[in-house]
Formats: C-alpha cells, structure tokens, sequence
C-alpha cells in the first residue's frame, strides 16, 4: 500500500495496516506525513514479500505489479497471507496500454494523434520505456494472465473495471483522447480457498 491507502485504511476501520516500499526516502516520508499507530511500514520489494499464513483481510496495490517480473509468484505468495474471503484488489497498466512498449499514440506528419499502437499483445514479457524521462523496465501480460492466474491461484473475481475518465471531464483538452484507449485496469478478487 502507498502511503496514503495506508491512511485512508486507518483511518475507515483498519485496526492494522502494513505499507510496503523498497525505497527507504518514501518510507521516512510515509511516516512523517501519514504518521498512525496502525501503520507499520516495512522496507521491502513487492515480490519479496514474506508473511504468515491468514495474515491479512486485504491486500491492496495500485499500479507496481506491471513491475513485477513474476506475477504467478507473487499471487501465490498473496493468497497466502490471505484469510479465506481475503480481498486482492490492484491496478496495474492497462495490457493494451503496455503491449507495444511505446506508450505514446501514433502521430501524423503534422502532429496530430492518428491512434494508439497495439502490437506484440501475446508476447508477453519485459518492455523497457521511458517513465519520466527515465528508462524502466514493466512486464507486460495479457487480460487472460492476469485474470487466470488469479483463479488458478484460488481466488474469485468480484470485479474488473477499465476505468474511463467521468462524463463531465471528456470535453476538457486533456481528456479528449482518454476515450480511445485504456490506460488502467483494476481487478478485485476475493479468496476462496486455503
């Protein structure tokens, strides 16, 4: 959990909450701005995680898991520390969004956005882009991975959504082509099995 889930979940009933972060500067921030008794944080990789079995109630992460090289792994190590009926609910880049690895729309020769560039959508795998202005590396998966793993692993989808900017924000300039692609996907999953 980001920081501010992490407050948010104290703050509606939780009566623990772990937030999770490799970086050490983000944990030290985390514990200034959203200090609470119910919040332990915890220096770690996502994939590294390591918790007792029937730890939690929910686990929630919202766009680090297209970081992840081994999302199998990492769903099996989730479920575990989930209590039967343990909710799993993440966002990650939409799969269209990272298929190509460009990240961009495709441009005419004034400029002008002709579409979005869906390519290699089945060869799954590591794509290096630029992140503000920075090179990295995301895991780009298909819907079906991502909802097949989740019920391989024991897990119930409860809901999937491809959010969409609300009505009244489409006419806004920044907004206009938000409508021709998806850029997130959010899936929540319930466990259903030990």
């Amino acid at each position: 959990m980001g920081s501010d889930d992490c407050k948010y979940a104290a703050n509606h009933g939780a009566l623990e909450v772990v937030g999770i972060d490799l970086s050490h500067k983000m944990l030290e921030v985390a514990n200034k701005v959203n200090h609470d008794a119910r919040i332990k944080y915890r220096q770690s990789a996502i994939e590294e995680i390591d918790f007792s079995t029937d730890s939690f109630d929910i686990v929630f992460r919202s766009l680090a898991l297209h970081y992840i090289s081994n999302f199998e792994e990492l769903v099996k190590k989730i479920s575990k520390s989930l209590k039967k009926n343990g909710e799993l609910i993440f966002s990650v880049e939409h799969p269209l969004f990272t298929s190509s690895g460009e990240q961009d729309w495709s441009y005419d020769e004034n400029g002008n956005i002709r579409h979005f560039p869906v390519d290699y959508y089945y060869y799954e795998g590591a794509r290096e882009v630029n992140f503000l202005g920075e090179s990295v590396i995301k895991y780009h998966r298909t819907v079906t991975t991502y909802l097949m793993t989740l019920l391989n692993a024991g897990f119930e989808l409860t809901n999937v959504i491809e959010p969409k900017p609300p009505i009244e924000m489409r006419e806004l300039e920044e907004m206009k082509n938000e409508m021709r692609r998806p850029m997130m996907l959010i899936i929540s999953a319930k466990k259903i099995s030990r």
